[in-house]
């Protein structure tokens, strides 16, 4: 007697040895990948507070995780303990209030960044540091993903091994979501590691995830033979054999053989091709809305080292070299700036495939070098047929390369970088004479200000592309080249390149309608007055003038839009204020120029220059006139002197204060809005609730409306049982009614069940009243139930769903002890409930 006690003592000692050893092993192989998740996520924030958050994150989750295992907490109850660690350490680390006052709006952002913060990650410049609520998305991986992970790793069932899917896909977060370009390579001596990050991350996770399968393996493969070895007395040997031996160096072998092979090949087949990841798929569009248009930031070109420096070179490969080089195509103004269209940068752009047809002209290729040029916005001339990059990142550039064949415009998201080259092949058509074009009619994009139409019905230049030809030269004669509002004593490097006559006259920055509408109106006003003397009166650039141009084509009836770009070859008959013209292909800061297209009614795009002249200055003319003979004294104390408004400082000329009706208006509606925001937020978050309750009720009135007694008492019995194990009671199993009705101890139970075996086994057909005073038993049943419960416990039995989820798999029969013939110590037999035994629920 006393050996068999030892061996059971022993057997259960082995046992909780090897759970405490499972479970130990199974939080090593978590934290490890947690950390090897870190590393991936690195390069995404680039910031310390982002490995802070891991780690409260992954110490949260233990600590959950250890009390939910000891305690036995249900499922919902340790979700809802990882919402409130989630909640803290969001508040505390992720988003920090500014103040007390802040935690709110801090726990605001923090649930928004659960939602939205996946998007942010993929669309703002890595890294992103701690930029806004961008650490969310970290602390729910490292949370609710090591969390879940433990949960799963701890458990010796076959699902316990998903928890390797989990701590990949941990580990893919940093992946997915980080850059496009590998880590750079890194020289052991002769041997070179290509991208050694993203290696070290991959091989890491493999070779963890391997060995802990593989040894959860092992040890399920131990229990099963310790259960066999106590069925059948034989003793268990605990020496490894040789067998063993070579099993595990065989599988170790293989393991590193495997990494060995995919740290090799890969890089070899990868080489050249672009690394996609969510970030790839985000398209252009964001590109283009992040960066700066290039109308606005024109003036940069003409400050002083950057006026000189070489920005790209262009050189011919077959065919000679284009007129000009369109770097940006400019075809949506809203009064304040000219941008890229948003439909353009949506669906206009596209990848471009091995080749385009192109269109009709002389076809050429040149290869452009980049030198001082930045940003997005990729050099191009005519229509495009064929781009070929260079260099070792050739296949990078070409996946960030997209072209809009309407603009005729490329962008390169990847940006330009200095050394980058490419070859270009596009096809370009001989541009028809302005004055014969014919207006399709169009309505201007915005309101055109007076003064422009003023100016126009001025000049009595009439209509159509000869209407158009006349004002555009004139505007150009009257108006006087200037690239800055002020210059250092010793003048600017532009103004050298203009030549020694030139007189610097100052013109602020802009090209909004407020600066347009100010610029005619000096056009008019100097026309007013100057009788035969000079017109010249706007100071300004190609950033004015050629939106000045844009918005007198579009009120001619032409759609117009405006291009960024370089002229490469003069035109015959150039005089000295024409365009400036890069030298032997070499552009620089001041070649930059703007011009302006105009679309005809056959659908063909004509350019328009719009650059103004240089060597005709401006006069400052003072009309004089005769003093009253009669001059009215002024006191000098009571005079105020009043500056007009500058119409250069204001983005729009015609803005007008809003009524008290407006802004009640608006407040209400704002309200309104938050409201219903919040309500659709609310609504959203508990819908799973509703259904929860919403399906109970349905299943209740389902059952106490069935159509005969007999139906509706075995319906009754059934609501009891439910709402006993949503209340955390023993579930039937294979238990009779009578026999669960007792393992609730309630005499009610007892009578519900003897009422329900009689509708179901009894020849005595049962009346209204009997189902009637059935559910009467069981909704004071449902009302004991949950008054024995607190609040908290309440809404959990509410909303649990475990009476949905008992009978869903096969039942076990119990197990029988170890006198019992028919079944051995240990083993359970399965099957099927019954529902035609009287002894079965």
């Amino acid at each position: 007697m006393s050996t068999a006690t030892g061996s059971v003592r022993r057997q259960s000692k082995d046992a909780v040895t090897l759970r405490s050893r499972e479970v130990a092993i199974g939080t090593g192989y978590v934290l490890a990948m947690a950390v090897v998740a870190a590393v991936a996520a690195w390069p995404i924030y680039a910031d310390t507070r982002m490995l802070v958050v891991a780690g409260l994150g992954a110490a949260a989750a233990l600590m959950i995780c250890v009390v939910a295992t000891a305690v036995r907490w249900p499922g919902w109850v340790t979700a809802l303990s990882g919402l409130v660690a989630f909640a803290v350490i969001g508040v505390i680390v992720a988003v920090p209030p500014n103040g007390i006052g802040g935690i709110l709006a801090s726990l605001r952002d923090v649930g928004l960044g659960a939602v939205t913060g996946w998007k942010d990650l993929v669309t703002v410049e890595l890294p992103v540091g701690a930029y806004r609520n961008l650490l969310v998305p970290a602390l729910v991986v490292f949370l609710f993903g090591t969390l879940a992970a433990l949960r799963l790793a701890w458990r010796h069932e076959r699902a316990g091994s998903w928890a390797a899917a989990v701590t990949i896909a941990m580990t893919a977060f940093g992946l997915l979501f980080g850059r496009t370009v590998t880590s750079a390579a890194v020289a052991l001596g002769p041997i070179v590691i290509p991208a050694p990050r993203e290696l070290a991350c991959g091989a890491a996770a493999l070779v963890l995830s391997l060995a802990w399968l593989g040894w959860r393996n092992a040890a399920q493969r131990h229990r099963a033979l310790q259960r066999a070895a106590d069925l059948s007395g034989v003793q268990l040997s605990r020496r490894r054999t040789g067998s063993d031996r070579r099993r595990g160096a065989l599988a170790a072998a293989m393991v590193v053989t495997a990494v060995v092979a995919a740290a090799v090949v890969t890089p070899a087949v990868a080489a050249g091709r672009t690394r996609d990841v969510l970030r790839s798929a985000t398209g252009p569009e964001q590109a283009i809305s992040r960066a700066v248009t290039p109308l606005s930031d024109y003036r940069s070109n003409f400050a002083d080292g950057v006026a000189t420096a070489p920005l790209f070179t262009v050189a011919a490969v077959e065919g000679a070299l284009p007129d000009r080089i369109r770097i940006a195509t400019l075809s949506d103004y809203d009064g304040t700036a000219y941008r890229v269209a948003p439909e353009a940068a949506g669906a206009g752009f596209v990848r471009v495939p091995a080749r385009l047809p192109g269109g009709s002209g002389s076809s050429s290729t040149v290869r452009i070098a980049i030198d001082g040029l930045r940003g997005i916005w990729m050099p191009t001339f005519g229509s495009l047929q064929q781009v070929r990059f260079g260099g070792a990142d050739a296949a990078s550039a070409a996946g960030a390369f997209y072209y809009d064949a309407d603009a005729q415009a490329g962008v390169l998201t990847a940006g330009l970088r200095a050394g980058d080259a490419y070859e270009v092949t596009a096809t370009t058509a001989t541009p028809a004479d302005v004055a014969t074009l014919r207006a399709p009619g169009a309505s201007p994009s915005v309101v055109v200000p007076d003064s422009v139409k003023t100016w126009m019905n001025k000049q009595d230049a009439g209509a159509g592309g000869a209407a158009l030809a006349t004002l555009a030269q004139r505007l150009r004669e009257r108006g006087y080249l200037s690239h800055a509002l002020s210059v250092p004593s010793g003048g600017a490097d532009w103004m050298r390149a203009l030549g020694g006559s030139y007189t610097f006259q100052p013109s602020a920055s802009g090209h909004s309608l407020a600066r347009i509408d100010a610029m005619f109106r000096s056009l008019v006003a100097r026309q007013a007055e100057s009788g035969s003397g000079s017109l010249v009166a706007a100071p300004g650039d190609d950033e004015q003038f050629a939106v000045a141009v844009a918005l007198v084509a579009q009120q001619l009836g032409f759609p117009s839009r405006v291009v960024v770009g370089a002229r490469l070859r003069a035109d015959e008959g150039d005089g000295p204020n024409a365009a400036p013209v890069c030298r032997d292909g070499a552009c620089t800061g001041d070649d930059i120029i703007v011009w302006t297209e105009v679309q005809d009614a056959s659908g063909s795009w004509v350019p328009v220059d719009a650059t103004p002249q240089h060597t005709e200055g401006a006069e400052n003319v003072v009309t004089k006139q005769r003093d009253p003979e009669n001059p009215t004294p002024v006191r000098a104390q009571n005079a105020q002197e009043v500056d007009p408004p500058d119409p250069t400082r204001q983005d729009s000329g015609d803005a007008a204060p809003r009524g008290s009706d407006d802004e009640q208006a608006s407040q209400i509606w704002g309200i309104l809005r938050i409201v219903g925001i919040s309500g659709l937020g609310l609504l959203a978050v508990g819908s799973p609730f509703i259904a929860i309750l919403a399906a109970k009720g349905v299943r209740r009135r389902g059952r106490r409306g069935d159509a005969t007694p007999g139906a509706r008492v075995v319906g009754g019995w059934e609501e009891y049982v439910d709402a006993a194990v949503d209340h955390g009671l023993v579930a039937p199993g294979v238990h009779t009614r009578v026999e669960l009705a007792a393992a609730h101890d309630s005499v009610a139970a007892r009578q519900l069940a003897g009422q329900a075996d009689r509708a179901v086994f009894s020849d005595r057909a049962l009346t209204a009243d009997d189902a009637d005073q059935c559910w009467n038993i069981v909704d004071d049943e449902r009302r004991r139930l949950s008054a024995s419960l607190p609040l908290w416990r309440r809404v959990g039995a509410a909303l649990s769903l475990r009476s949905f989820a008992r009978g869903l798999g096969p039942r076990t029969v119990r197990r029988r002890t170890r006198g019992d013939a028919r079944t051995a110590p240990g083993i359970e037999r399965r099957g099927p409930a019954s529902h035609a035994a009287p002894a079965e629920t």
